[in-house]
């Protein structure tokens, strides 16, 4: 019998219509078997397509899905209308005020951030790594979001299933590139190492953008391979793909 879909919902969003995955009730085989959403991966590309809809009906039955084409940048796109796939823009993070929309993005260890303001009718998605909240994914996204009409002070915003800090280990380096106004999410690890908190961080770079109201799941996709996809714990196995985990959020027609 197969799996049922799990759908991880944030009690702060309430009434919003959203969800994280993971790798639960799909119909990938292989070493992403389970719900694969990632166009990246090497899979069935009707197994991907089935993947999807099963997502979209667990949340919003019936509304277009935009994903964007992510490449780890910190831009935001206002989203009008639905685009082909073919023509995605490059971009980390999505924003509309447009009724019967879904928005999605794909994550195996980056932090997924979904934020509304429901007063406003605003909502937004952002892929959210290291890199792209370093260089302001999650500013970019509240600065979109207010271009519609959503204020920051009453944006409410849920981090989803990403790398956990006893999981994500860096070196020097990564800390030195951080730099002091991320110290605090830095733990020692061995000799040259460190391990990092990604879902902290984020939540930082949330309360600098003036979003007070944010839900932490603490999932560790790293440490519950049974539950999540993991690029890192893919590398470490030496596993030629990995899959993605979707999330989604949309407004109610």
């Amino acid at each position: 019998m197969a799996e049922q879909v799990e759908v991880i919902r944030s009690a702060l969003l309430g009434t919003v219509l959203h969800g994280f995955f993971g790798r639960r009730g799909g119909v990938s085989g292989g070493v992403v078997s389970g719900l694969n959403a990632g166009l990246g991966a090497d899979d069935d590309g009707a197994a991907i397509a089935e993947n999807r809809r099963i997502a979209i009906e667990a949340v919003f039955p019936g509304a277009a899905l935009v994903t964007p084409y992510q490449v780890h940048s910190a831009d935001a796109v206002i989203v009008d209308e639905p685009w082909p796939m073919e023509n995605r823009p490059n971009a980390d993070a999505l924003v509309t005020n447009r009724r019967g929309l879904l928005l999605g993005i794909v994550t195996a260890d980056c932090a997924p951030v979904l934020l509304a303001d429901e007063d406003a009718g605003v909502i937004g998605a952002a892929h959210a790594g290291w890199r792209g909240a370093f260089d302001g994914v999650i500013a970019s996204t509240v600065a979109a979001m207010e271009r519609l009409g959503a204020q920051a002070t009453r944006m409410k915003a849920a981090i989803g299933p990403c790398i956990g800090l006893e999981s994500y280990e860096v070196d020097d380096a990564f800390k030195q590139r951080i730099g002091a106004a991320g110290a605090q999410f830095f733990r020692q690890g061995r000799p040259g190492h460190h391990q990092f908190d990604l879902e902290g961080y984020v939540a930082q770079r949330l309360a600098e953008s003036g979003v007070k109201q944010v839900d932490r799941l603490g999932l560790d996709t790293y440490a519950d391979p049974s539950r999540f996809y993991s690029y890192r714990r893919a590398t470490h196995l030496n596993e030629q793909t990995y899959g993605r985990q979707i999330s989604l959020i949309g407004l109610a027609g």
